[in-house]
């Protein structure tokens, strides 16, 4: 159950981006909606209490003063806490530069969260627009400039959480990289990596290729295979030794990837390395 207003325009007079319904509510204990698609984008502000966010498999706890964007045909549902169930406001709102709207406020398919300072000035917006029941062309000008000031209000707020945020980001790849760089040479997974950070596998995931440009994955094969390189140019283990160090369990897994990046076995490799050294000395010898 809930208690809840709502007004739903009936109209679209602005293609390009309009509002299509708006709500406050009052949730009871558990109260939920979904499993969901929906067909249009919808913006939830937590005014107080808390609750859950699900999209797809992934679980998110949201509390005052946080929102949520729900995509279009994306499976959702979202539900109160028991012991300290939500209000929030929503709006509905759709059309062809919606989504260019949302990427202008930091929001989007890549960052379905915000965080706002102005909670009771957002709120205030939906009430204004709650006032509206009949609409005439002034009302739907109206409503239109409050739309665009519910984003202007989201847009002030979200750019300070923004540098927040980005420092954040870049201490979870710091810690995620210092953690492969310490234990390259365990059976680590991606998932040890994000237990690590305290931080969801595939938020890590796509963070750490955005920050990085490359995959977990990837900067774990390319940071061992350069200890791989060393170990190989200073030291007389065998290439056995090397991959078990490297974090290779299989020596001829260890022999595959390293010729794949670098064009040669790794025997072969150590045989150039030594015979370049030997080469090297040759003619400082010859110039003393």
């Amino acid at each position: 159950m809930e208690t809840s207003y709502v007004l739903k325009i009936p109209d679209k007079k602005f293609q390009d981006f309009h509002l299509l319904f708006c709500g406050y509510a009052v949730c009871e204990p558990l109260h939920h909606f979904g499993p969901a698609v929906r067909p249009n984008y919808i913006i939830h502000v937590v005014l107080s209490g808390k609750g859950y966010y699900y999209v797809g498999e992934e679980k998110y706890t949201l509390g005052k003063g946080q929102g949520f964007l729900i995509l279009p045909d994306v499976l959702t549902r979202y539900e109160a806490d028991e012991e300290d169930p939500w209000t929030y406001i929503w709006i509905g709102f759709d059309g062809t530069n919606s989504m260019e709207h949302l990427r202008n406020i930091g929001i989007g398919a890549d960052k379905l969260f915000f965080q706002s300072q102005s909670t009771r000035e957002l709120e205030e917006v939906v009430m204004d627009m709650l006032q509206y029941k009949k609409l005439d062309v002034r009302d739907e000008y109206r409503i239109q400039s409050l739309l665009y000031l519910f984003f202007s209000l989201i847009a002030n707020s979200s750019s300070d959480f923004y540098k927040e945020e980005t420092s954040k980001e870049n201490d979870y790849i710091t810690k995620s990289i210092e953690f492969i760089q310490t234990h390259y040479n365990e059976k680590i997974k991606v998932t040890d990596i994000a237990h690590y950070v305290s931080l969801n596998r595939s938020y890590l995931t796509t963070l750490f290729r955005k920050r990085t440009g490359v995959s977990i994955q990837q900067y774990l094969a390319q940071f061992r295979l350069t200890r791989a390189v060393e170990l190989l140019a200073l030291t007389d283990l065998s290439i056995e030794q090397i991959a078990e160090s490297c974090g290779y369990s299989d020596p001829l897994v260890f022999s595959k990837a390293f010729k794949r990046e670098k064009g040669v076995s790794p025997t072969k490799y150590r045989e150039r390395e030594r015979l370049e050294g030997m080469n090297t000395r040759e003619k400082r010898e010859g110039l003393r």
